[in-house]
């Protein structure tokens, strides 16, 4: 039985009392030094007149020498910190003290004893050894003492940086939740390791056996970015043994600090998902940031929040927090600097659908890296109410580029989605024209301006995994909208590392596509969290809703080349798009479409590609083209959202396009239109 083993002494016992006086010695360690390193002199100079002899040196000589080494061990020590708790006590850095000074009396006693090296070497050395072993006595001792006493027996599986900084946290915590007992290592070569006294038992198709032989609560898996095939073999070997089963967070979450016990966790689903975990550059990324003004959109959102985090942690010389959700803002501010006063400056209130506050904001912060992550992100909800998109998506955009732009930003990072290809919804849709603003910008504004494209981010807010895991909690059922339906996931830090991968290596005016691994299954997700409840729950298939395609996209298949770029990251290019051409703000739902359909439609590449010019945005049309443009498009009872008849939106669209087709009308008459329509 190992000393982690020991079973827990009883009040009153001898075990308690030298508990007591372990704690004792270990807190007058610095004063009882002294007279420990003296007696190992001592001790080490009658040990030395032994070995070599009562004839090798006289009494008055061994005096001598003692109190010369005495007294060079007292002021050096306390010089050097030795008794001064200078060092953690029993560290490499204490024993470099140590033989320095030992180094040091050699050299006296040489000169004391004229030259007996033989002498002076043995009785150094054996004062070092005795001198080094009460420090490592006291400290086993106090290590073993305390321990904790009532926490939860567990086996660790990884016998690396974290399982070490792991044990010797939970070691060092009388009071302590957990009490590792032993480790798990697939290493051949680490088979015979032990830290702290915990010993390695086997490798991960050993786990159940060595669960049952040393009684323990549960296994904590202590491998940053763990493999979810590993996960899932650790957690089928615990199955029929009832033991739970906790890992820690990835290494995008642990990017400025070590791991930590109150980092241990149940696991989740994203753990289970499949994706390998991603690693990027951080110096180069920390060289892009570093000394920069940072200003971020949507910042307290699920993605701009992280974003700050990690922002916050490679050194801007300022980072600008804007939100027109103040309870966001208060949650994000606290997260970074632990207090949520809401009067820093870099805390700025504010909506991107109002261009006058944005070019207030952005001429007296000047930020020189923009991350714009605020959006309208919800499909079935956009769907509904498509010109809320048109003025928070598109229109926001355009105010947030154009602020940029005047303040003379040198990038600007548009946060866009994997909907934006080949789009199908008026959230795709209108993320698609947002990069294509984004890409028209790049053409005409200094510094590079480009947008990030990925998929779903696992555990933000109104994501498909926290809508299971409430409806698992209210005992069900949960719903699922189609059993074949697979969408691409990837955690928040995850996303945010490469969108901050992608700021430092972008290319101007393109966009980049973050390579999301293999899609998802939703169904796959469900059964997942419905197993690791423990619940027996029904799963009910509601079918896609209006807008929702059954396999989400990355590329649109008329993007042209795909190019990589880097190991996770892709590039293609994004027509311009002149803002000048756009509907305004207000233009009614049916203009809108029209022009939505006329940019997003892949059948009609070139003119979705082509820019109006000014003068043909100018161009006269005829009455009659104008007549029959302007009964279909733009109605007056059409005008208004709130009194447009139900009809769904993939339907409008399609009779919109029709009637464009027949009228002729370009997107340059369309203009022409909509400003005819707003001066009336």
């Amino acid at each position: 039985m190992t000393a982690s083993e020991q079973p827990e002494a009883e009040p009153g016992t001898a075990g308690s009392r030298s508990s007591r006086l372990a704690l004792a010695v270990w807190e007058h360690r610095a004063r009882l030094q002294i007279v420990l390193d003296a007696a190992a002199w001592v001790l080490a100079a009658g040990l030395t007149w032994f070995v070599l002899g009562f004839g090798w040196i006289d009494g008055w000589t061994i005096g001598l020498v003692l109190t010369v080494a005495l007294a060079l061990q007292l002021l050096g020590g306390l010089s050097l910190g030795l008794y001064r708790s200078r060092y953690h006590y029993g560290s490499f850095s204490e024993y470099g003290g140590l033989v320095l000074l030992s180094l040091a009396v050699t050299v006296v006693l040489l000169l004391v004893t004229a030259g007996d090296s033989p002498f002076v070497l043995l009785l150094v050395f054996s004062a070092l050894i005795l001198m080094s072993g009460s420090r490592y006595v006291i400290r086993y001792i106090h290590q073993m003492t305390s321990r904790p006493t009532q926490g939860e027996r567990v086996l660790v599986v990884g016998a690396g940086d974290a399982a070490d900084s792991l044990i010797r946290q939970m070691l060092s915590d009388p009071a302590g939740a957990y009490l590792p007992v032993g480790l798990i290592d697939d290493d051949p070569r680490k088979r015979h390791l032990s830290i702290q006294g915990v010993r390695v038992r086997g490798t991960s198709e050993d786990i159940a056996e060595v669960v049952e032989a040393l009684d323990v609560a549960g296994v904590i898996v202590a491998i940053a970015d763990s493999d979810a095939q590993f996960l899932q073999a650790c957690r089928s070997s615990l199955e029929m043994t009832g033991r739970w089963l906790r890992t820690i967070p990835p290494l995008a979450e642990l990017v400025d600090r070590r791991v930590e016990i109150a980092d241990i966790r149940d696991l989740r689903v994203e753990d289970l998902i499949g994706r390998s975990p991603i690693h990027t550059d951080l110096t180069e990324i920390a060289a892009t940031i570093a000394g920069s003004r940072v200003l971020v959109t949507g910042a307290g959102g699920s993605i701009g929040s992280e974003l700050c985090r990690q922002l916050s942690a490679l050194g801007p010389e300022s980072l600008i927090l804007l939100d027109r959700d103040e309870s966001a803002l208060h949650g994000v501010e606290l997260t970074l600097f632990g207090s949520a006063l809401l009067t820093s400056p870099n805390t700025v209130l504010a909506d991107i659908r109002d261009p006058e506050a944005l070019e207030r904001i952005f001429a007296a912060t000047r930020p020189q890296i923009v991350f714009h992550a605020a959006a309208l992100k919800h499909l079935p909800m956009l769907q509904r109410f498509p010109e809320e998109a048109w003025k928070t998506n598109v229109h926001g955009t355009l105010n947030v580029l154009e602020a940029a732009a005047a303040a003379g930003v040198d990038t600007f990072v548009n946060i866009s989605t994997d909907k934006a290809a080949a789009p199908t919804s008026e959230l795709g849709r209108s993320k698609r024209i947002a990069e294509q603003l984004v890409s028209g910008f790049a053409s005409r504004s200094p510094g590079t301006y480009l947008s990030v494209r990925f998929g779903n981010v696992l555990g933000s807010r109104g994501s498909v995994l926290l809508s299971f895991q409430e409806q698992i909690r209210r005992g069900g059922p949960v719903t699922v909208t189609d059993p074949e339906v697979r969408r691409f996931f990837m955690t928040i830090p995850e996303a945010c590392q490469l969108v901050l991968e992608a700021a430092a290596i972008g290319q101007d005016g393109n966009v980049m596509v973050l390579d999301m691994g293999e899609p998802v299954r939703i169904d796959d997700i469900a059964r997942s969290l419905v197993a690791m409840s423990d619940r027996q729950m029904e799963i009910i298939y509601t079918g896609l809703r209006e807008g929702e395609k059954l396999d989400e996209e990355l590329f649109g298949v008329d993007e042209g080349t795909v190019m990589r770029i880097h190991e996770k990251i892709s590039r293609v290019e994004a027509p311009e798009l002149d803002p000048r051409v756009l509907p305004s703000r207000s233009a009614s739902r049916e203009v809108i479409d029209l022009f939505c359909t006329q940019i997003c439609t892949p059948e009609a590449p070139a003119r979705k590609r082509a820019v109006p010019s000014p003068s043909s945005e100018v161009e006269v049309v005829t009455e009659t083209v104008a007549e029959a443009a302007h009964a279909e498009a733009v109605r007056p009872d059409a005008v208004a959202a709130d009194s447009l008849p139900a009809e769904p939106a993939a339907a409008r669209q399609q009779r919109v396009a029709e009637a464009a087709t027949a009228s002729g009308l370009t997107i340059a008459r369309l203009r022409k239109h909509v400003k005819s329509e707003v001066s009336a």
